[in-house]
C-alpha cells in the first residue's frame, strides 16, 4: 500500500501471516481455516461488486500460493474481466482473446498455461517465434526482447497464455 502510493477501499484477510492494519477502510476478516485463500476471496469480492479491471499484487515468497495466484488470472479471463499481477520483479498477464501489445523496455516470456497455445506472434522480436505454437510441454517462448523502437503484438487464436513482462531494474 505504501510502496503504491494508494489507500485501499477495502481489506480482506485472515491475518495469520501478517497484523490487522486497523484503518478506516472497510476491512472483512476471514476465518483462518477456509477453501478460498485470501486472495480469492478478495476477487470473488471484487467481481461481485462490479469491477472489471483488477490489479493484484500477490506475488510472494510462496511458489505455492504464486501458482494458485495464476489460476485467478485464469479464473477472471473466463469471465472475461481483464487482470494482472504485478510485483516488483513482473507483471503477469493473460492473454486469450485480445491483441496484447509489448513496449521494447520490457524483456518477456510466453508460456502456455493450456494444453497448446496458438497464436501470432509478432516478429519484432529479438527471437522472432519460428512457430506459431507453445505446448505444456515445451515452453520455447521464454525470454524474448523486442526490438528496440520497436512494439511487439501477440495474439491468441486456441488457447491461453501467461505473458510475463520482465521490469528491468
Amino acid at each position: 500500500m505504501e510502496a503504491l502510493g494508494v489507500k485501499p477501499a477495502l481489506i480482506v484477510g485472515d491475518f495469520d501471516s501478517h497484523c490487522n492494519p486497523h484503518l478506516d477502510v472497510e476491512t472483512v476478516v476471514l476465518p483462518c481455516e477456509k477453501d478460498d485463500t485470501d486472495t480469492v476471496f478478495a476477487v470473488k469480492t471484487m467481481v461481485q461488486r462490479g469491477y472489471d479491471d483488477l490489479l493484484i499484487g500477490v506475488i510472494g515468497a510462496r511458489l505455492d500460493h504464486t501458482l494458485g495466484n495464476v489460476s485467478i488470472l485464469l479464473y477472471l479471463d473466463s469471465l472475461g474481466k481483464k487482470a494482472e499481477i504485478v510485483d516488483d520483479y513482473s507483471e503477469m498477464q493473460i492473454v486469450s482473446k485480445d491483441e496484447v501489445s509489448i513496449e521494447d523496455k520490457y524483456p518477456f516470456s510466453r508460456c502456455s498455461i493450456s494444453r497448446a497455445v496458438r497464436g501470432d506472434y509478432d516478429p519484432r522480436c529479438e527471437v522472432p517465434a519460428r512457430r506459431a505454437e507453445i505446448t505444456c510441454e515445451y515452453q520455447y517462448g521464454v525470454s524474448n526482447e523486442v526490438l528496440p523502437g520497436k512494439t511487439a503484438k501477440i495474439s491468441v487464436r486456441d488457447g491461453k497464455l501467461l505473458l510475463i513482462k520482465i521490469c528491468r531494474q
